[in-house]
């Protein structure tokens, strides 16, 4: 029996991630979205970021219990270090571990769920009349880094995938690379 074929991570249009980044005006939101746009955290990697995990001198963060229960350290561009920065100077005192917490209703200041960040992107994506999800933001992660020339094995061990393969994926949708690879090819060859 034949498989379907997978179906390849879709990263945003710049216009579309544009739109999205200017309709995010709440600060919490903002920092837990930048995590994923430029550190290529998992939705429920953010939901469970602990403030242990944060190290603002090196700008690294250790994703504890990953997918596949591996640990690894991400880095914080400038944006997402002012985001998350900015988030921890007001989120509220807690006995929470986990860095973000629900801001409104019965369950303010327990940590937020995985649901939770889930139902504020959807609401994000609506206000700004764009198509994306959580994990659009991880894959446009990839494909910019990928583009920026970014080793494959980087890209890999930032995502935290135990196959290169899985990160392989991002290849066949990144074409500006592969563009730039074979017209700097040509010239060497003529």
């Amino acid at each position: 029996m034949n498989q379907l074929p997978e179906r390849l991570p879709r990263a945003m249009d710049p216009d579309d991630l544009q739109k999205l980044l200017s309709t995010i005006d709440d600060i919490r939101d903002r920092a837990m979205f930048m995590l994923m746009l430029r550190c290529g955290l998992r939705v429920e990697e953010v939901a469970n970021l602990a403030i242990g995990a944060i190290d603002v001198n090196r700008r690294t963060i250790l994703v504890e219990d990953g997918k596949g229960a591996k640990d690894r350290i991400v880095y914080m561009s400038n944006d997402a270090l002012h985001a998350l920065a900015a988030y921890l100077r007001v989120r509220p005192a807690s006995r929470a571990r986990k860095i973000f917490l629900v801001e409104k209703g019965t369950c303010t200041g327990q940590p937020i769920s995985i649901r939770g960040i889930q139902k504020r992107m959807e609401y994000y994506a609506r206000k700004a009349k764009v198509r994306v999800s959580c994990h659009h933001l991880r894959h446009t992660m990839a494909t910019q880094m990928l583009n920026a020339d970014a080793d494959l094995s980087t890209i890999q061990d930032l995502l935290g995938h135990s196959s290169v393969k899985t990160t392989q994926r991002y290849c066949r949708i990144s074409n500006l690379k592969v563009q730039r690879d074979y017209y700097k090819a040509m010239e060497v060859i003529r």
